[in-house]
């Protein structure tokens, strides 16, 4: 850019400039037009270019500013400035060509997509040579000078955060935004909004358009690369150096590979860092400091984007540990090393299936199994039962529901670098629920008072030591007695003791002994259950 000379970018829009200029002097002919529509096309892919270039250097620019605050947050606040006004005077244009363009189709038009993009090739009245005046160069509401207008201020700020004597990005700038008239011709002077709107066909204005889009982001490339040099120009972009060490796993099965990313921490793109890994040592300076170098042989690491890749196929298990030195030349010419270290654990391939309760799966319950292999996220293991269903819940958490009394096998694959693995099976026992304890008063039988009896509501089945959540319902159950030599019962068809029951209590005198028999208790899934007989004796 210095010197006045222009980039790749620059000589491209200028180039299809000329071509637009060019064709304008032709007759408007069906094909001219089509010609238009290519170039619009070709414009507007190279401002698609452009802008996910400025997108990359507006992220360099977050992640210097995460770095090092303090240095970064006057040049990342004019950046952020210069995409405010960058994006305010692109929708700018790029809706005044959407109003151009519905004044030359009407506001049903097709030739405006969902995301405001202009279809050239779906207009219809591209040879329509009102719209741009109408819309551009009414006296009323001359947008066209507004436009003009917005360019130069937007010229201007680009220029005032360039130092004066960066003549070359202040002369780019110049040349890009230019809104000068054009020359005299015959003594006539022709405005600049004239020569872009008046008797312009439609579609040659809208790709004159794109061409100022282009522009737009072209100046915006130059003002951010300018920017972005200023950041601690001279000396390096970030206030401490440390040696970091980024493995894709810690945790390796025999057989497979381990991979890890070794840079400085905010690395500087314009070097790349040697990095060597083997033994190291500390040297003492003569100056009382510490440095670092290598002893013996050393391996140099390939480096990519300013990280070196660091590969290992290890063949037995257990820890082990790697590490060396980044070696980056400063400013000054002269090398900063700094060491690292790191670890890795091999494992022989193993699968984890604990069931979360027992060792044992449950008929008719909702039995919790964590399933894990050490090494693989979640989502990247797949586990299936053969008797029953089990689905995940969360993460390495499932359930298990059997479907029959026997054995349930539960086997496990993994995904590993695409690839699906078996990591085997694991067999559990599959019984039916224990049976539950009837109670009443909370009591299994033994001695009650015969009004402590009468103030029950009725029979409770209970789980006993058992983790799961399942409660039965008693469904019936016979209370009876023996009077006057003769035995006497009633029965109730719930778990509530009825009327004729109570009258059978309060008849007891203290000794005499009081039975709840033929209980039958039902489960969730409707399993029915007889339970024993409970028994007291009223004192």
């Amino acid at each position: 850019m210095a010197g006045g000379k222009e980039t790749p970018r620059q000589k491209l829009i200028g180039m299809m400039y000329l071509v637009l200029m060019a064709m304008l002097a032709l007759n408007v002919s069906v094909e001219v037009l089509d010609a238009f529509v290519v170039v619009d096309e070709g414009l507007t892919k190279t401002t698609e270019n452009f802008s996910h270039q400025n997108e990359a250097v507006y992220r360099e620019f977050a992640r210097r500013f995460a770095e090092n605050p303090v240095r970064v947050r006057p040049w990342k606040e004019k950046a952020d400035e210069v995409k405010d006004r960058s994006d305010a005077l692109y929708n700018n244009i790029q809706d005044l060509k959407q109003q151009i363009t519905i004044a030359a189709d009407g506001s049903g038009t097709d030739a405006i997509d969902e995301e405001g993009r202009i279809i050239g090739d779906r207009i219809r009245a591209k040879e329509n040579t009102n719209p741009p005046a109408q819309v551009m160069l009414s006296e009323l509401n001359p947008r066209g000078t507004h436009l003009k207008n917005s360019i130069e201020e937007y010229r201007d700020f680009l220029i005032g955060l360039v130092e004066s004597r960066d003549i070359g990005i202040i002369q780019s700038i110049e040349t890009n935004l230019d809104t000068s008239d054009p020359p005299p011709k015959e003594g006539s002077t022709v405005s600049w909004e004239s020569q872009h709107f008046y008797y312009m066909p439609t579609i040659a204005a809208l790709t004159l358009m794109s061409k100022m889009q282009a522009d737009v982001r072209n100046a915006e490339a130059d003002i951010l690369n300018y920017l972005i040099n200023q950041v601690d120009a001279g000396s390096f972009m970030f206030n401490a150096l440390e040696a970091t060490v980024i493995p894709s796993s810690n945790y390796v099965f025999r057989g497979g590979d381990y991979e890890a990313s070794v840079f400085i921490a905010a690395f500087d793109t314009t070097q790349a860092p040697e990095i060597l890994v083997g033994q190291y040592r500390e040297v003492e300076l003569e100056d009382g400091s510490i440095d670092y170098e290598m002893v013996g042989s050393a391996e140099t690491l390939p480096v990519e984007q300013g990280k070196g890749i660091f590969r290992a196929r290890p063949s037995t298990t257990g820890y082990h540990t790697w590490g060396g030195l980044i070696r980056l030349r400063a400013p000054d010419g002269s090398f900063i090393s700094r060491p690292f270290r790191s670890e890795y654990q091999v494992a022989e391939p193993n699968l984890i299936v604990s069931p979360s309760k027992m060792n044992v799966f449950y008929m008719g319950v909702d039995n919790p199994v964590e399933i894990s292999i050490p090494g693989l996220a979640a989502d990247q293991i797949n586990a299936t039962v053969n008797n029953g269903t089990l689905r995940r819940v969360s993460g390495s958490n499932y359930v298990v529901v059997p479907a029959r009394p026997g054995d349930a096998n539960v086997s496990v694959t993994g995904n590993i670098d695409g690839t699906t693995r078996n990591f085997g099976s694991r067999q559990f026992r599959v019984r039916t629920v224990p049976d539950p304890v009837a109670k009443v008063a909370g009591r299994t039988g033994g001695n009650i008072g015969r009004n402590v009896l009468l103030a029950q509501t009725g029979v409770v089945a209970e789980m006993e030591n058992f983790d799961f959540d399942l409660s039965f319902t008693v469904q019936s159950f016979t209370i009876s007695t023996s009077q006057r030599g003769f035995v006497v019962d009633a029965r109730s068809s719930s778990n509530r003791i009825t009327d004729e029951q109570r009258e059978i209590i309060r008849a007891a005198s203290r000794g005499d002994r009081i039975y709840f028999d033929d209980i039958i208790a039902r489960s969730p899934t409707g399993d029915q259950r007889r339970l024993p007989t409970i028994s007291y004796r009223i004192d």
